[in-house]
């Protein structure tokens, strides 16, 4: 195989990620023109990669309008990974572990390239819901978690990494970048963040680092709750979080 063959190899599988991602972020199927025009590849470039997609079950086919959307066999795919990681197995348990002690809502949540998501969460024991969507990206700075995801990092490094606009909040007030470095310095060393949502008006969110034996924050376990619970509650809360991150850490570096 020459050398050109194993780039344009390459290309075409970046591309091929483009695509997923693409259609991950959007969250509904589209045509492949629209997914062109969204990941700005040629459209004959991504006929041929949707095609070899649908081959491979990635992507399925949905209507009968030439719409695509992501495929089970990437369900599948997932299946496996999560049976041979161990972080997310002993996650889960630990997510059930809070629920049964706060009833409130429990998440673990990781870095995602530039991003923020919620990796796995366990709905608390109320009337009305309080969760969000799994895997979907959030800017870092908007996230209890960012600031003790980030700490192994130097101030240089996490400008780098992040967007500018991801600054900008969803009220519109932009996040000094001062505060940010600041507060990630001192949740680092508390092994722990609290903060009222930013994303509405109603919950406080609690964040405690999952370390490897690094001491890296490779995770995050967090509660989110009603903001007068969690205030009622904050010793509490905070307690059993601390807690289950520190006792999660142990068991997966074991």
């Amino acid at each position: 195989m020459t050398e050109d063959t194993i780039k344009r190899r390459a290309k075409g599988l970046d591309r091929a990620f483009d695509i997923l991602d693409f259609l991950k972020e959007i969250g509904q199927p589209l045509r492949p023109n629209d997914i062109a025009s969204g990941i700005g590849s040629p459209k004959s470039t991504v006929y041929e990669l949707v095609a070899s997609l649908l081959e491979r079950r990635i992507l399925e086919t949905v209507g009968k309008d030439g719409h695509v959307y992501l495929g089970r066999q990437l369900y599948f795919l997932g299946q496996a990974h999560l049976r041979h990681f161990d972080l997310t197995r002993e996650a889960d348990h630990a997510l059930q572990e809070i629920v049964s002690q706060t009833h409130e809502t429990a998440q673990m949540c990781l870095l995602n390239g530039r991003k923020y998501t919620v990796a796995l969460m366990r709905e608390g024991e109320r009337h009305f819901r309080i969760s969000s969507d799994i895997g979907e990206d959030a800017p870092i700075p908007w996230t209890a978690s960012g600031r003790l995801l980030l700490g192994h990092l130097s101030d240089q490094q996490i400008i780098d990494l992040i967007d500018h606009d991801d600054f900008i909040l969803p009220d519109g007030q932009r996040l000094p970048l001062e505060t940010f470095l600041a507060q990630i310095r001192q949740a680092t060393l508390d092994g722990f963040f609290s903060f009222d949502s930013v994303a509405d008006t109603f919950t406080h969110c609690f964040a405690a680092p999952v370390r490897d034996a690094q001491g890296i924050s490779i995770a995050t376990l967090c509660i989110v709750a009603p903001r007068a619970d969690a205030s009622k509650n904050y010793n509490d809360y905070r307690r059993v979080l601390i807690d289950s991150a520190n006792n999660l850490a142990r068991r997966i570096n074991e």
